[in-house]
C-alpha cells in the first residue's frame, strides 16, 4: 500500500513521461512530412545489347545549370528538452501483514520513546525534589546550628552576667570589709592618736614647764608678753641646734632670757615611745613667761 505522498509523486512522474513521448512523436511526424514535400529527381537509363556504329554525336555543351528553387525551410519550433525526471526510489510495496507489523512496531517504538521521555521527566522531577530536600535539610541544619550558637551565646552572656554580678558583689563585700577595716583602723588610729596626742601634749607641757622654771622673769616685766621659738631635739633630749626666735615679745631682754632658759634646760624631757619622737624633732613652742 502506497502512502498518499508516494501516489502524488508517481502520478507526476507518469504524466511527465507521457509528455516527453508525445513531444518526440510530434518531432518525428514533422520530419517525415518535410521529406515527402521535396521529391528526389529520377533519371531514365536505356540499356543496349551492343554499341551502334553511329558517328559520335558532337558534344553538346552541357546546359547551364538552372538554379533550383531553394526549398522554403519552415522554422522548426524549438523544443525545449524536458529535464529528465529524477525518479525517486519507489519503496517496495509490502504485503498488508508486513505493513501491519511495521505499524505495530512503529507504534511500539513511539510508545517506548514516549515512556523514555516520561521516565526522563520523572527522573528530572525526582532529581529536583531530591535537591530541594537536600536544600531544606541543609537549611534546617544551618538553622539548628544558628539556634545552638544563639543558645550558647545566651549561656555565655548569662554566665558572664553572673560572673559580673558575683565580681560586683565580691567587690562590694571587699569594699565593705575594707571600709570596716578602715573605720576600725581609723578608730584605733584615732584612739591611738588621741592617746599619742595626750602623751605629746603632756611632754610638751613638761618641756615648757622646765624652760619656764629657768627664765629670769624680772627681765620680762609685769605684763604678759608672748613669744615663739622653734627648737630641734635629738632622741636624747639635747638640742640639735640653737633655738630660733619666730615671734618676739617686744622686749629684747625677755627674749634673750627665754633663749638662755631653753639652752639651760638640756636635756629636755621626751616620751619613752620612740615612735612619738618625730613629733618632737622640730618643736614649735609658745611662751608666756609670767604665767
Amino acid at each position: 500500500m502506497l502512502r498518499q505522498r508516494e501516489n502524488s509523486v508517481s502520478f507526476k512522474a507518469g504524466a511527465l513521461s507521457v509528455g516527453v513521448h508525445a513531444v518526440l512523436l510530434i518531432a518525428l511526424l514533422v520530419s517525415f512530412n518535410w521529406k515527402t514535400t521535396h521529391p528526389v529527381s529520377i533519371a531514365e537509363v536505356e540499356l543496349w545489347d551492343s554499341i551502334p556504329n553511329t558517328p559520335a554525336p558532337k558534344p553538346v555543351p552541357p546546359p547551364e545549370p538552372v538554379a533550383k528553387p531553394q526549398p522554403v525551410v519552415k522554422p522548426q519550433p524549438v523544443v525545449k528538452e524536458a529535464p529528465e525526471p529524477v525518479e525517486k526510489p519507489v519503496e517496495e510495496v509490502k504485503p498488508k501483514e508486513e505493513v501491519k507489523v511495521d505499524i505495530a512496531l512503529e507504534k511500539k517504538q513511539k510508545e517506548l520513546e514516549l515512556k523514555k521521555l516520561e521516565q526522563k521527566k520523572a527522573e528530572e522531577k525526582l532529581k529536583k525534589e531530591h535537591e530541594l530536600q537536600q536544600k531544606i535539610k541543609l537549611a534546617a541544619i544551618q538553622d539548628e546550628a544558628r539556634k545552638d550558637e544563639l543558645r550558647n551565646n545566651e549561656k555565655l552572656l548569662k554566665a558572664q552576667k553572673e560572673n559580673i554580678q558575683k565580681d560586683a558583689l565580691k567587690k562590694v563585700q571587699q569594699e565593705a570589709l575594707a571600709d570596716e577595716k578602715t573605720a576600725s583602723d581609723q578608730h584605733a588610729n584615732s584612739a591611738k592618736a588621741a592617746a599619742n596626742a595626750g602623751v605629746i601634749g603632756e611632754y610638751t607641757n613638761k618641756i615648757k614647764a622646765k624652760i619656764r622654771s629657768n627664765v629670769n622673769k624680772t627681765l620680762c616685766g609685769d605684763g604678759n608678753p608672748e613669744l615663739k621659738f622653734d627648737i630641734g631635739l635629738l632622741p636624747t633630749g639635747q638640742l640639735s641646734g640653737s633655738p630660733k626666735l619666730v615671734k618676739s615679745s617686744g622686749n629684747l631682754a625677755c627674749d634673750e632670757a627665754v633663749e638662755r632658759a631653753i639652752m639651760a634646760s638640756e636635756p629636755l624631757p621626751l616620751p619613752s615611745d620612740a615612735s612619738l619622737f618625730p613629733q618632737f624633732r622640730n618643736l614649735k613652742l609658745t611662751f608666756r613667761p609670767n604665767d
